[in-house]
């Protein structure tokens, strides 16, 4: 088993309303569109019914609009991604009572840029890990990959029970808007996303017991689900202006038609039930998907009611938000009651699932 130990996110310094990011990426999604057009009102009610109030942004609202192609919006995330990384880990290791050379593995996900060397290695001895430590790139899991790489943390750590592994997220989703295109995906994604980066402190079962941690939350299981003939449901299409949204209005209904049944079997293989259930760590996808995992599982709506305020604080962070939302579980948690068992969630590219068991 491993414990999770600390969860911290760092968030660009640029904070602005969601007003203020309508009309300002609507000057570059739309250029010369005038006032009052048709793309603007559904601009504008799409950004309002996205359920998001404010967002932080790798940049000034005002440099979108001259940002340039994709090498210089690249040469931003891997410049930004590198410092607020750093930021991240650092605050969750030393949340944990760790240094950076406890680290044994550093697991780094994010789909919305590309460097190589990869994050981790630009920020390994900036923040003081050990020149031997493990690390583990992911790239094309999306929104999916905060859950997932908790669950291979997690996999790991099961044959490496006296070690340290974290999983750092860096997600710069506004470095991704394609300038002029007015497609219904771009106008969502203009709306929905928000930038962050988030880390998670996972220890190895006897590692956790030794360093006191034994009371912290436990992943006692995972389960991955790719759905069929589902490709084209989210994604990207990569080309010379860099990620372009792929983003189907069909992503609850897949969530009606999966969710529930591989929640009750995922649950009912590890001796527990729907109903078991007290706490729900759950990605933010939109307010839509939000009222579909509710829908699917018979869910109370507040069961979701931090996954909907996170949503409303940051917008959806694609893999660092799951992490967002597990941090303010997190916050309230009372170590002290009896453990009952949590699920963490999230959805992604492929299209897909990812589930976790959490003795919470």
């Amino acid at each position: 088993m491993s414990r999770i130990a600390a969860v911290r996110v760092a968030l660009p310094e640029y904070v602005y309303r969601q007003e203020q990011v309508t009309e300002a990426l609507a000057e570059v999604v739309l250029g010369d569109e005038p006032p009052g057009s048709a793309r603007r009102e559904l601009m504008r009610r799409l950004h309002t019914a996205a359920g998001v109030r404010t967002r932080h942004l790798a940049l000034p609202l005002e440099s979108y609009r001259d940002l340039g192609g994709f090498g210089a919006a690249n040469d931003v995330w891997i410049d930004v991604g590198v410092r607020l990384g750093e930021q991240a880990l650092a605050a969750a290791v030393g949340a944990a009572g760790l240094a950076p050379a406890d680290v044994d593995l550093i697991m780094t996900t994010s789909v919305t840029g590309l460097a190589v060397p990869s994050l981790d290695a630009r920020i390994a001895y900036r923040l003081g890990l050990r020149d031997d430590v493990k690390r583990m790139p992911l790239f094309g899991l999306g929104c999916l990959a905060g859950a997932a790489g908790v669950a291979r943390v997690h996999d790991y750590l099961q044959g490496h029970p006296d070690e340290v592994a974290v999983l750092l997220s860096v997600e710069l989703c506004s470095l991704t808007l394609q300038p002029g295109d007015d497609s219904t995906a771009n106008l969502v994604g203009s709306g929905l996303f928000g930038d962050g980066a988030a880390a998670v402190v996972l220890m190895g079962e006897r590692r956790a017991a030794a360093a006191g941690f034994d009371r912290a939350p436990r992943v006692v299981a995972t389960r991955s689900r790719l759905y069929p003939d589902s490709e084209q449901i989210m994604g990207w299409d990569i080309g010379a202006s860099g990620f372009r949204l792929v983003l189907s209005p069909e992503v609850p209904d897949v969530v009606d038609e999966y969710l529930r049944d591989d929640v009750d079997r995922f649950l009912t293989a590890h001796g527990s039930a729907l109903t078991d259930v007290t706490t729900w760590i759950c990605h933010p996808g939109g307010p839509k998907v939000i009222e579909a995992i509710v829908r699917a599982l018979d869910l109370k709506p507040e069961a979701l009611d931090v996954t909907r305020d996170s949503l409303a604080a940051i917008g959806n962070l694609s893999s660092s938000s799951v992490l967002h939302v597990l941090q303010e579980t997190l916050a309230v948690r009372d170590s002290s009651a009896p453990s009952r068992p949590a699920v963490m969630l999230a959805m992604g590219p492929g299209f897909s699932s990812e589930l976790l068991l959490l003795d919470w």
